[in-house]
């Protein structure tokens, strides 16, 4: 009778509420009782005694199942050791030391508890998993801030930037902000992101992402108007230099700039400091003047401060949706780069051309003194090497 009662209700029971209800039955049977409820149930004789012992006293004990320091043990109070040893492993100061398991692994918690079972404290993966929470840890990926050494004058030249490109604007001439894309491999390669597909039925694309040598790269080169939220992007094939850069420039104004700048002598152009229209690029600034020359534009040009490339505003207003466009497409040729970038807008309004450019631009093209000389360079008196204008070369003389 009494074990089928306890049978009966133990699966309903918490451990306190089992423990009671052997008491209760062993106090009814009288003497002899704790022997015989311990054999029907299961429960050991000095459980059933404390069980009794708990009968007496009042109050609901304050809501514990069991005892103050009932239950097994923690890993971690049984051995004292496996925190720091987990500590030591997960730590951002053991990172290169060629003393440790994990150097060079991905430290998940199987790994983490593979090597501290072979450190002689065993554990599984998911108690792992809990003492990292527990000390503060979390997964979390890398986040880029660091930027280098900051340039003593970098707030003062963004604000000599600014000042001028408000100089610009309140006088209705053009303001381009300008820079090179990552390049990117052409054909039936993998892109990140995803798009809408047939449910199971994702495209096929190469295991291995090894050029093509047939289609190559492509070099996208953009020139982001700032005051009219346009694009133009010559997309190249050959090499990024600045040669190629000046070559967009000009495809920009021919196709685009001087139909909506007719009365334009002026131009403003916002560049990285370093890439192909770098300030160090002697051919930077003779291409620039050959440019100048043929269009009898006086072009000013503010580079960016080193290390503040992502404030460009080419990076955030258009290459950025032209990622987002194209995501999960595979740019299997040119012509679908160009498309994909010419269907590129956004509900404020950004309208962008594209075209490609099959031209050769050779490497390590030398520009000699003389030839940087007769570039009409004007150095600006705030950071002469970020900041200067190049004038249309002045026409010969008859006599000269």
């Amino acid at each position: 009778m009494c074990a089928e009662m306890y049978q009966a209700l133990a699966p309903h029971l918490n451990e306190r509420q089992r423990r009671l209800l052997a008491g209760v039955a062993a106090r009814a049977l009288g003497p002899g009782g704790i022997s015989l409820v311990a054999r029907a149930t299961g429960v050991s004789r000095p459980t059933v005694h404390k069980a009794l012992g708990e009968l007496k006293e009042t109050g609901d004990g304050g809501g514990r199942v069991r005892r103050s320091g009932g239950g097994r043990k923690r890993l971690r109070d049984l051995d004292p050791a496996l925190m720091p040893a987990l500590e030591a492993l997960v730590s951002p100061d053991t990172r290169g030391d060629p003393m440790s398991p994990l150097r060079w692994t991905c430290k998940s918690t199987g790994q983490l508890a593979r090597a501290l079972t072979e450190a002689g404290h065993p554990v599984s993966a998911d108690v792992v998993g809990d003492l990292l929470h527990e000390a503060g840890y979390s997964l979390q990926s890398n986040l880029k801030t660091r930027e280098g050494l900051q340039h003593p004058d970098r707030d003062l030249q963004f604000r000599y930037l600014n000042d001028q490109v408000r100089a610009f604007q309140d006088k209705g001439l053009p303001v381009v902000s300008v820079d090179a894309k990552k390049k990117e491999l052409v054909g039936p390669f993998k892109n990140g992101g995803r798009e809408w597909q047939p449910k199971a039925h994702p495209e096929a694309v190469n295991v291995h992402d090894f050029v093509d040598p047939l289609l190559g790269k492509a070099i996208p080169y953009g020139v982001y108007d700032v005051g009219r939220n346009t694009g133009w992007v010559n997309v190249g094939q050959d090499h990024d230099t600045a040669t190629f850069a000046v070559e967009s420039l000009r495809r920009w104004w021919r196709g685009d700039g001087a139909l909506e700048y007719p009365q334009a002598r002026q131009l403003l152009i916002c560049a990285d400091g370093g890439g192909s229209n770098g300030y160090r690029l002697r051919l930077w600034k003779y291409e620039l003047g050959q440019w100048a020359t043929e269009t009898g534009l006086s072009v000013t040009v503010c580079h960016l401060p080193p290390g503040t490339s992502k404030w460009n505003k080419i990076e955030h207003r258009l290459f950025a949706h032209i990622s987002m466009n194209w995501r999960g497409r595979p740019l299997t040729s040119h012509e679908v780069i160009v498309d994909l970038i010419g269907a590129t807008t956004t509900k404020q309004g950004l309208r962008v051309r594209a075209e490609r450019d099959m031209g050769a631009y050779p490497l390590q093209q030398r520009v000699s003194d003389a030839q940087l000389a007769a570039v009409q360079l004007t150095s600006h008196a705030f950071h002469p090497e970020w900041n200067y204008t190049i004038s249309p070369a002045l026409p010969h003389s008859a006599n000269s």
